[in-house]
């Protein structure tokens, strides 16, 4: 009966298109890493999808750019191409936030494309996934906190002295 006196809880993430990031970074095979980089580094975030027309072709992430600067090459001559993942597995906007995750933590990447259809819509970052679940606790508590109460009964007021 108590919960039934509580509000109503807000709805929950629960798939890719409610937390995605939709400002993706796009290049194509023969950019160089240099450029990449410095557009991802320019919209803060942590991948750039690889296209081929408008389909996902590979993807380029923070490891990866990491790897190719330890390498010693000269990263503004070094191509996209040559460090990226080709054709990296992708999930639907629909896909469920658990499915994301167990995705990329069975397969041990930080970004996933979303992809409908053939086109790129977005990207999930395991960040994005954590963000979901720590929001989510987050709302119920403001909601415990501002709960007003039983009906009828004005709420307790703090009164500093």
């Amino acid at each position: 009966m108590a919960d039934s006196l509580r509000s109503p809880k807000t709805t929950a993430v629960t798939a890719l298109r409610d937390l995605m990031n939709t400002r993706v970074i796009a290049v194509t095979a023969d950019t160089s890493v240099t450029a990449a980089a410095a557009g991802m580094a320019e919209a803060n975030v942590g991948s750039a999808v690889v296209l081929q027309g408008r389909f996902l072709h590979g993807i380029l992430t923070e490891r990866d750019v990491l790897r190719a600067a330890a390498s010693g090459e000269d990263l503004s001559a070094s191509v996209v191409s040559a460090w990226m993942t080709l054709d990296p597995q992708s999930a639907d906007p629909d896909t469920s936030v658990e499915d994301a995750a167990q995705i990329m933590l069975l397969n041990g990447f930080r970004h996933l494309p979303v992809v409908e259809g053939r086109t790129v819509c977005g990207v999930v970052s395991l960040r994005d996934l954590f963000a979901a679940r720590i929001r989510r606790p987050l709302r119920r508590a403001h909601e415990q906190l501002t709960d007003p109460g039983l009906p009828g009964v004005p709420p307790a007021r703090h009164h500093p002295q």
